[in-house]
């Protein structure tokens, strides 16, 4: 006879690992990256994936110039599981990362550092100035490499694609050529900041804003040819009176309501106004009352007489307020020209009056407005050239009549060479007032652009740059409808993506390619005055071969004109364009310089995944530069995710102190932490992210790493042993049979990027399917039942197969943890990121059986919750204490609770099955109406070893301190050694 003091503990199969209950990330993840970094996991990828069919996701470049930013995280990470899960699902799933290296936001920080030494970037030579911007470059391009690789990420990263690598530049170069050669390549202008004072144009990275005080107008634009609007006028309101001259449309929102208001009050010489009784104007409902109030308008001395919708806006023409004036008398079609309407996304009535003036010589928003819609205005006989009114010292030139070098006080300035107001406001002001279309004024101190060199105002100005045409026909197509064409022949992911970039195509002007800068690619053509371009392929030749053996700066080294042009060309005639390509171009050009170049990749892309603003960016310029040059797009698919706000939704920004940084959150908490959140949250949308948030994540994965922990512990006593799934128990087949539901979600999920899918549905079987309901019912048969049990050695090979398909299913989203679980499982493994998907047996699906078992987990939900309501009431402890009465008044129902062993499902000592009505009182939910439960205290003895309250403990008389079962488990665990009294 045993001694009762026994410890059983010792004779139970209790889980038993090395997996730590508590992960320690921080400290845990960089000793995998150098494991990875010391077996060249990145090298067995590639070896592994030789011979399969490839998968491309092609990295678009961040800029080489600080640290990542949470953005930054969440592309990488995404791009990460994209390309893993490819790998693991039988692709040759290379990523090659990839930097955009040229551009502002690099030679803006070499700028930044000769500002702070005194330095003047106009005294240095421009080859040196770029070999500062390269090492800056290179330098950003070793540190962001070592935190995409803290994230987790695995790629190529001993060998990325640099744009400024000199391979890539001679690519770059050759593909502006291509443009150049095809005659899609042409010199246009549009409209940029211009600094009076330095005679230079800038970009927006060389200006600051600074308070500045300018005259404010309020001006009548009247409406011409519309019987109804007949005598009234569009209001426009502007802190820039000096471009009227350049108006050439008015801009307005399809969003807003307009109304015609006419001034009541009658003219009162005592309080003298330029808006008239009688006069009608057109305004923003929302801003009208604003209007009148400038204008002089008494309370009460205006009514609204009539609604002005979209559709008539868009078809109304108006006169130019300085149509007709006097000094301009005698002058040609002075002013004559009509001003349409044109709608806006950039106009609102928060301010002003509800209407925009658009100059389109002098400002990029006026000439974006007006080239979109150049084509619709040239098909209703509308002059759409744009004029060139103010020169580069800030004066009018003579497309300004009456204003201009032949007005008889000569020429009027906008700002001096001090940077000084000039004379051009007072001017036009004054004519307006001449005219009758100034209704009212005033000043405004706001904040405006100021040189960063002389701290002067600037101003925006028509210059020539470099285009390439979007409608010009190319062999039977233009660009525009090849693009078009395209966008047609991409996967777009989510859907909506695919009209947004097909609108911005649609409607987009003419590319322009040009910046005015001193890094990057140059536009290495050859001109003459007329614009005409050489086309010479000996001299591209020459260019091409050069910037391969030298990069870019061969452009500009001494003698590189006679260098390129040789013997055959006139160097009087032709000069180099100094202009720099916008890195926009660069970056469209990553498909040809390294998809294209690289063996271990293709083209097309299989999918390029980048934020959604990138329909503007990468995207764009890909498409144009691809369609331009190959006739389709460098891509299959395209996937955008949001951006990143806080908690509260609103933007991250340190002023507001709520800016969530990945090295914060791995220093923390973990990478695997930070890529659950990516691949749990909806990333389609502007995604969110906190303390709050962060600590929910925290919790689910402790929760999956519990599972996956005990999985390891129960796996521990697995002998491999295998049995065909017709001999197993019900609950067994019902766990094989939700695997292949769940190969079916992963797999799908995969294939259409939707991560939040996979990890939820994930994390929820693992923690509520299994943990709360499987491993919960089997561990009494897993630590208590004999060696030779069947329902054991069944539920070890279930566990066994749930655990190969978790872990390798998830490895993609959470890397380092997949990695520590599969080697600790596996210890002879290389890598969990080498293996394959696992995929299930078809013959485990079982629908019968699910349907089956989903009105059984109905019914022990009832128990549950009944079980739950005696231990709040300190009726029970344990649910071994009880021996519930289960109600069931379905006969199918009762007959499918009674064929089983209920009380293992339930896990109570006991558990009776009755179809006789239930007591009043007895536990009930209202979504199992035909289950109640009546409470009743398990009969017998407590078992010493698996606690069970049975009327069998006794009965054994060698053990008369456990259940028979436990007995017999104990006498063969005798037999085999195992200590057991």
């Amino acid at each position: 006879m045993t001694d009762t003091k026994f410890d059983y503990s010792t004779t139970l199969y209790l889980p038993q690992t090395q997996f730590p209950m508590r992960a320690g990330l921080p400290e845990a993840e960089p000793k995998w990256l150098e494991k990875w970094d010391a077996m060249n996991l990145y090298g067995k990828l590639r070896q592994a994936g030789s011979g399969r069919p490839k998968y491309v996701l092609h990295d678009g470049p961040p800029y080489a110039n600080g640290n990542l930013h949470i953005g930054h995280a969440l592309n990488k990470v995404l791009k990460d599981a994209i390309t893993r899960s490819f790998q693991m699902r039988g692709y040759d799933a290379n990523y090659v990362p990839g930097w955009d290296c040229h551009g502002l936001p690099i030679e803006w920080k070499i700028e930044e550092q000769y500002r702070a030494k005194g330095k003047n970037k106009d005294d240095v030579p421009i080859n040196e100035f770029r070999r500062e911007c390269r090492e800056f470059a290179t330098h950003w391009v070793g540190v962001q490499s070592e935190e995409f690789r803290r994230l987790g990420v695995e790629g190529d990263f001993k060998n990325p694609y640099l744009t400024m690598s000199f391979d890539a530049e001679s690519v770059i170069a050759g593909e502006l050529i291509k443009f150049a050669m095809s005659g899609q390549l042409y010199r246009g202008s549009k409209p940029i900041m211009w600094s009076v004072v330095e005679r230079t144009a800038l970009a927006e990275a060389e200006v600051e804003y600074h308070d500045h005080e300018s005259d404010t107008v309020w001006v009548k634009f009247p409406v011409c040819g519309n019987a109804e609007l007949a005598g009234a006028s569009v209001v426009i309101w502007t802190t820039t009176p000096w471009t009227l001259p350049a108006n050439r449309a008015i801009s307005y929102s399809p969003k807003v309501a307009y109304g015609v208001y006419e001034v009541t009050a009658p003219d009162d010489e005592a309080a003298p106004r330029w808006a008239m009784a009688g006069d009608r104007f057109v305004l923003a409902d929302a801003l009208a009352g604003d209007v009148l109030a400038k204008a002089r308008v008494p309370e009460g001395g205006y009514k609204r007489v009539g609604d002005v919708p979209a559709t008539v806006l868009a078809e109304l023409v108006c006169d130019h307020p300085l149509r007709g004036w006097e000094k301009v008398s005698g002058i040609d079609g002075a002013y004559g020209f009509a001003v349409p309407l044109l709608a806006g996304d950039h106009v609102t009535d928060d301010a002003g009056t509800g209407f925009v003036h658009t100059a389109p010589g002098h400002g990029r928003e006026d000439f974006d407005a007006f080239i979109a819609n150049r084509r619709q205005l040239e098909a209703r006989g509308i002059d759409t050239a744009i004029p060139f009114t103010v020169d580069d010292g800030g004066f009018y030139t003579r497309e300004v009549p009456g204003l201009g070098p032949d007005s008889a006080e000569g020429p009027a300035r906008v700002i001096d060479d001090k940077g000084k107001k000039g004379d051009a406001n007072q001017r036009v002001i004054d004519a307006l007032v001449a005219q009758g279309n100034l209704i009212a004024r005033g000043r405004l101190k706001h904040s405006y652009p100021h040189s960063w060199r002389s701290k002067k105002p600037v101003i925006f100005r028509n210059t020539p740059q470099w285009f390439v045409h979007m409608d010009k026909d190319l062999g039977g197509e233009t660009l525009r409808e090849v693009a078009l064409k395209a966008i047609e022949e991409t996967r777009f992911v989510p859907a909506s993506g695919q009209n947004r970039l097909r609108g911005m195509i649609a409607e987009r002007p003419d590319w322009v390619l040009s910046r005015q800068r001193s890094w990057g690619v140059p536009i290495c053509v050859f001109v003459d005055e007329s614009g005409e371009v050489l086309m010479d392929e000996a001299v591209n030749e020459r260019i091409l071969t050069a910037f391969a053996q030298e990069g870019a700066d061969a452009w500009f080294a001494d003698g590189a004109k006679e260098r390129f042009l040789g013997n055959a060309h006139d160097g009087d005639r032709w000069t180099m364009v100094r202009d720099i390509l916008d890195v926009w171009f660069d970056s469209g050009c990553t498909h040809a310089f390294c998809l294209e170049k690289r063996p271990d990749l293709k083209w097309p892309a299989d999918l390029y995944l980048e934020g959604s603003d990138q329909h503007r960016g990468w995207f764009h310029s890909s498409l144009l530069e691809s369609c331009g040059t190959r006739g389709r797009a460098p891509y299959d698919a395209v996937l955008t995710h949001g951006f990143v706000m806080d908690e509260e939704g609103r933007k991250m920004s340190k002023s507001l102190g709520n800016v969530v940084t990945p090295q914060e959150v791995i220093r923390q908490s973990g990478a695997d932490i930070l890529r659950l959140w990516v691949v749990s949250s909806d990333y389609s949308e502007d995604l969110r992210l906190g303390k709050t948030i962060l600590q929910t994540n925290i919790d689910a994965y402790r929760k999956l790493r519990n599972t996956v922990r005990w999985m390891l512990g129960t796996l521990s006593h697995d002998t491999g042993e295998t049995m065909a799934v017709e001999d197993m128990p019900e609950l067994e087949r019902l766990m094989l049979h939700r695997l292949t539901e769940l190969e079916a979600i992963v797999l799908k999920a995969y294939d259409s990027f939707d991560f939040k899918r996979i990890s939820r549905t994930l994390v929820d079987f693992a923690v509520v399917e299994l943990s709360a309901f499987y491993f919960d019912i089997r561990k009494d048969a897993l630590y208590c039942d004999a060696p030779s049990s069947p329902r054991r050695k069944a539920a070890l090979q279930v566990v066994r197969e749930l655990f190969d398909r978790l872990v390798t299913w998830l490895a993609p989203l959470l890397p380092f943890t997949m990695e520590e679980a599969w080697l600790e499982r596996y210890p002879a493994a290389v890598s969990v990121h080498l293996e394959q998907f696992r995929p299930v047996d078809p013959r485990w699906q079982n629908e019968a059986l699910a349907a089956r078992w989903r009105d059984v987990r109905r019914v022990r939900r009832v128990v549950m919750g009944a079980l739950e309501e005696e231990r709040r009431a300190k009726k029970i402890g344990s649910s071994l204490e009880a021996a519930p009465v289960v109600h069931i008044a379905d006969d199918g129902l009762r007959a499918l609770i009674a064929s089983l062993d209920f009380a293992e499902i339930a896990i109570t000592s006991d558990l009776t099955v009755t179809g006789e009505a239930a007591p009043e009182g007895a536990f009930r939910l209202a979504e199992v109406p035909e289950v109640a439960i009546v409470h009743r205290l398990a009969e017998g003895r407590k078992c010493s070893r698996s606690w069970k309250i049975q009327p069998d403990v006794g009965s054994d008389s060698e053990f008369p301190d456990v259940t028979l079962r436990d007995a017999e488990a104990l006498r063969e665990l005798r037999a085999l050694g195992v200590v057991v009294a």
